[in-house]
């Protein structure tokens, strides 16, 4: 399931304070991609401004990969910021559905799932 909120925050300054306000949730940013940018230059424009973040909490990763190798087809997380009917949109992938493709332990979804509500802090960062 995709996790999702609205922020009347503008795009352009998500963009600026990212890496700062991930670093306080234990998160890095690791890179961006403009999929405008992207699809435009493939000959495929498309109107919207989409901007994909990959973060890593390296430790959580560290686990993760530790755990369930298989895993790795959901990292790093991504962050995707557009606009949509006057208001930005902050979306990701829901750690529970994630948790729920592969068998874990109960410890191991416990930190998973505090890792997401870290995720989750960052996006209502700019609500």
């Amino acid at each position: 399931m995709i996790y999702k909120i609205e922020s009347n925050t503008p795009k352009k300054i998500i963009e600026i304070e990212i890496e700062e306000k991930a670093k306080a949730v234990g998160f890095g940013v690791l890179n961006a991609y403009n999929f405008t940018k992207i699809l435009e230059s493939k000959g495929f424009p498309i109107e919207r401004e989409i901007t994909v973040f990959e973060l890593c909490n390296p430790k959580g990763a560290h686990d993760a990969l530790d755990n369930i190798a298989e895993i790795s087809v959901y990292l790093p997380c991504r962050l995707s910021v557009y606009e949509e009917n006057g208001k930005t949109i902050l979306a990701t992938i829901g750690f529970d559905d994630i948790l729920n493709a592969v068998e874990v332990d109960e410890a191991f979804k416990s930190f998973m799932s505090g890792l997401f509500e870290n995720l989750q802090k960052l996006m209502l960062s700019w609500e």
